[in-house]
C-alpha cells in the first residue's frame, strides 16, 4: 500500500467532506451570487449532494466510518444523474428524449470552459471523488 492510498484511506471522511463542502459552496455561488437558475436535473443533483454535507460532517466529527454504506449510494445516484445531464448538454438528440418543460432547459450551458467543462461535469467530478474516497475508506486499516 502506498503512502498516498494509506493517507486517503485514513482520512477518507475528511477528504470526502471537503469535496462536498466545495461542491455545495460552488453550487450556491453559481445560483445565489451569479444568479444562474438551476434546471430540473441540477435540482436532482443538489438533492443528492446537499445531505452528504451534513452526513459526512457529522461522521467526520465523530470519526465514524459506519456512515459510508449510507452515503455512498447518494454519491453514485447523484453521479449517474450528472452523467446523463452532461450527455444531454453535449449530445443534442438527448435533450429531445426527456425535455425540460418548466424553467431553464437542462441542455443550457451557463459555463463552458475549454469546450467541455460544464456545471454537470463539475458535479460529476465531485460525486466521483466522494465515491472513490468513500470506497477506499470503507475497509478497516490493516494492523501493522
Amino acid at each position: 500500500m502506498t503512502a498516498f492510498s494509506a493517507f486517503c484511506r485514513r482520512n477518507c471522511l475528511y477528504l470526502a467532506w471537503f469535496v462536498c463542502v466545495v461542491a455545495v459552496a460552488g453550487s450556491l455561488y453559481l445560483s445565489e451570487v451569479l444568479h444562474y437558475e438551476p434546471c430540473k436535473l441540477c435540482w436532482f443533483q443538489r438533492i443528492f449532494m446537499y445531505p452528504q454535507l451534513f452526513l459526512l460532517g457529522i461522521a467526520t466529527y465523530r470519526a465514524d466510518k459506519r456512515i459510508i454504506p449510507y452515503v455512498l449510494p447518494l454519491s453514485l445516484i447523484g453521479g449517474s444523474i450528472s452523467i446523463y445531464h452532461y450527455a444531454e448538454q453535449k449530445i443534442p438528440a438527448l435533450s429531445k428524449v426527456i425535455p425540460c418543460t418548466i424553467g431553464v432547459p437542462c441542455n443550457k450551458d451557463y459555463l463552458n470552459w475549454f469546450g467541455f467543462i460544464t456545471i454537470p461535469l463539475l458535479a460529476l467530478i465531485a460525486f466521483a471523488l466522494i465515491s472513490i474516497l468513500l470506497w477506499t475508506g470503507r475497509k478497516e486499516e490493516p494492523v501493522e
